[in-house]
């Protein structure tokens, strides 16, 4: 049996070389493959394998002094969704675009447990703002039910929106979220530095840990992922629509013009029909020649943000 494990510790590494080779020597002796990013700040993974080695994986990580307590999630997958390891050094473990000295995850919101912020939610109270800090096309998929989803394509697009928005935070409860937890790490920093919201909160363990717990909770549709998968359901819910005939559709396609490779939505009618094209230029291009045809079925993996 294989599975997937995602982790994040923001932990100063004062030397991530002499990290990124152990992290490396450790993979490959256990036949993981998957993403690792380390910085000074600390380390950001998506590892894929069988069940024993992540376990043996697990073991080694939190014996090191420096990753002590890592919440590791695990994810249906295996190393198929993974072709090769990439281990890298960054100046963030996730791109906020601000420097780590500047903006820090200690100063980040109150840290809600999924149960905590379930009860948060139910009992709705008037000053509760919901902010996905995430981005527009994995928002369109899925999301908590009224939030507001910033129409952002990156996640270093974030605090400008915060800056241009403020008005929308005021005197508010704001509760964040992203994927697995990390990115609102420091971007409720971000907005706790803006000092315009009453409070700045953050699900502990993202959306991940919250669907575990209450699967048929207050998140609807699919928890978009950075890999071959591409997303998981957590309810049938459709938030979204076929870009082409507008009926309700949330599988995405990538345009068939592999350095266009835009994601896009085309239901099962209007796939073939558009011929796994985001555009007729696109389409016409690919058909000239012009350029190359992507030759996969699922989106390339671009990055690594949770």
């Amino acid at each position: 049996m294989e599975k997937v494990i995602l982790f994040y510790k923001y932990v100063s590494l004062e030397f991530p070389v002499q990290i990124q080779k152990w992290q490396r020597r450790l993979c490959t002796e256990l036949g993981l493959t998957g993403r690792i990013i380390l910085a000074a700040e600390g380390i950001n993974g998506t590892l894929a394998g069988s069940n024993t080695a992540l376990e043996q994986y697990k073991k080694a990580m939190l014996d090191h002094p420096l990753f002590t307590e890592i919440d590791f999630k695990e994810s249906p997958g295996s190393i198929h969704n993974f072709p090769r390891l990439f281990i890298s050094i960054k100046e963030e473990i996730v791109k906020l675009g601000i420097p780590s000295q500047k903006i820090r995850a200690v100063d980040g919101g109150r840290h809600l447990t999924p149960a905590q912020a379930h009860a948060l939610l139910k009992q709705n109270p008037h000053d509760l703002v919901l902010l996905d800090g995430r981005n527009n096309y994995e928002s369109r998929i899925g999301t908590f039910a009224g939030a507001i989803t910033p129409p952002i394509e990156n996640f270093r697009e974030l605090p400008e929106y915060i800056d241009n928005n403020s008005e929308l935070f005021k005197d508010k409860t704001v509760l964040m979220f992203c994927t697995g937890g990390i990115r609102c790490e420091r971007a409720s920093a971000y907005l706790k530095q803006k000092n315009v919201a009453r409070e700045v909160l953050q699900i502990s363990g993202g959306i991940h840990r919250y669907v575990e717990q209450f699967p048929q909770g207050y998140f609807k549709g699919k928890n978009y992922v950075f890999d071959g998968r591409v997303a998981l359901t957590v309810t049938d819910d459709i938030l979204t629509n076929c870009d082409n005939c507008a009926q309700p559709y949330d599988a995405y396609e990538n345009c068939i013009n592999a350095q266009c490779n835009k994601q896009i939505i085309l239901c099962p009618a209007c796939l073939p029909q558009r011929k796994s094209s985001c555009s007729n230029t696109c389409l016409a291009l690919v058909e000239s020649g012009t350029v190359t045809k992507r030759t996969i079925s699922k989106r390339t993996v671009i990055s690594q943000q949770r």
